[in-house]
């Protein structure tokens, strides 16, 4: 009976120990919209520009893109400077994600006439962002910014 209280004894505290040693659940995982704007919020410097697959980068040598805004508050705000006297980004608005965080950005959504939606990649050290810009540019009202673009961004 002495032994079977003390094997009832070891099983019991045995059975404790094991869940007081187990971690509970990992928590919930962090939204992937956050993830990114972790990786978004940042000063890009511009790296090259291209236009329907010819090079633009020497008129946007001193174009900069700064996401700002509260990681969970979407859309974020964005500003630009540097801008060449004619560019399909205007000098600040907002940005939200699109139906994939992971690779869609809508620029200036709540703006009507304005909306953009835009596809990009981000690393730690590049961002890169691509449209199709088919409206007149900023500040100017011409349309020699119309087509494809694609923005290389670097830190």
């Amino acid at each position: 009976m002495k032994l079977l209280r003390i094997l009832l004894l070891v099983a019991v505290s045995g059975v404790l120990l094991t869940y007081v040693g187990c971690k509970g659940g990992e928590g919930t995982p962090e939204p992937i919209a956050d993830v990114q704007f972790d990786k978004l919020k940042k000063a890009w410097k511009i790296n090259t520009v291209s236009l329907d697959g010819v090079d633009k980068t020497a008129d946007y040598t001193a174009f900069q893109l700064t996401l700002s805004g509260t990681k969970g508050t979407y859309p974020f705000d964005y500003a630009t400077s540097g801008r060449p006297n004619l560019s399909p980004w205007k000098a600040s608005g907002k940005v939200d994600f699109g139906a994939s965080p992971e690779t869609q950005l809508i620029r200036d959504k709540a703006t009507p006439g304005e909306e953009l939606a835009m596809t990009y990649t981000v690393t730690e050290t590049t961002l890169t962002i691509e449209f199709t810009f088919n409206r007149d540019g900023y500040p100017a009202r011409t349309s020699q910014v119309r087509g494809a673009w694609i923005f290389v961004f670097k830190l």
